[in-house]
């Protein structure tokens, strides 16, 4: 949650509101201090001794590369289920299409903000990005003319290779290798965009509509670190075809 957290916090400032954090308990500060959430609000950094964070950072729109770096840095180890080199791959480019999507689709000019926690007891890894763009659902209807509600718009954009995107570079095929993986990893997927919640667990798909938006869209993905299979992609005969 820091993710979104962050990003209410970041346009609250930027509406020239002094933002302050006061009164958490201790147990919740030093987790905000490991993964360097609470050093943008004077606090100190605290070591992840246990290594189970992936730090709270802000990207702007043009930090491509240097998204690519935290994500090639940090979604690896913290219990992260075996794939080959091939299917790690493409799902860092998967987890980097959220980041592009979020740069082409919402036009945020206030950043896009990504965090992550290991939670060994429980055998979860939660990574989430989010933005303060326009959101799914004003997007389709910019760009595709669709008129749906925020909820149905999350649901239109992951259905198939459903994209806004124009040109010769095909969209959506990361949002397909997410689900496809997360529904055989035993995770799940949530996504918040405008009023819409939209969540994907074990193959099954729920959706509803908040009473009030969040101004922008949050991908929350979440893998189960207790899975002891290891995965390929399926035009993998072999490591040595890869390279």
């Amino acid at each position: 949650m820091a993710a979104p957290l962050g990003a209410l916090l970041y346009r609250a400032s930027h509406q020239l509101n002094n933002v302050r954090i006061l009164g958490a308990s201790h147990r919740l500060e030093n987790i905000l201090r490991k993964n360097e959430f609470l050093l943008n609000y004077g606090r100190l950094p605290l070591t992840d001794s246990n290594v189970t964070t992936i730090p709270y950072r802000r990207f702007e729109p043009t930090d491509g590369r240097y998204f690519v770096s935290y994500i090639s840095k940090y979604l690896q180890g913290r219990g992260m289920p075996k794939m080959s080199a091939g299917l790690h791959k493409k799902f860092l480019e998967s987890v980097y299409e959220m980041f592009n999507n979020a740069v082409i689709h919402s036009g945020t000019t206030l950043g896009i903000y990504s965090c992550g926690q290991y939670y060994p007891n429980v055998h979860r890894l939660d990574f989430s990005i989010g933005d303060l763009g326009m959101g799914i659902r004003e997007s389709l209807r910019r760009k595709k003319q669709l008129e749906l509600a925020a909820d149905e718009a999350i649901r239109w954009a992951f259905t198939g290779t459903n994209t806004t995107r124009t040109g010769p570079i095909p969209g959506g095929l990361g949002l397909k290798l997410l689900a496809d993986f997360t529904t055989k990893n035993g995770g799940r997927i949530q996504i918040v965009s405008d009023r819409g919640y939209w969540e994907l667990e074990e193959g099954s798909v729920r959706s509803s509509l908040f009473d009030l938006p969040f101004p922008g869209t949050v991908v929350n993905i979440e893998l189960n670190t207790a899975d002891t299979k290891s995965y390929r992609l399926s035009s993998e005969s072999n490591l040595g075809d890869i390279f």
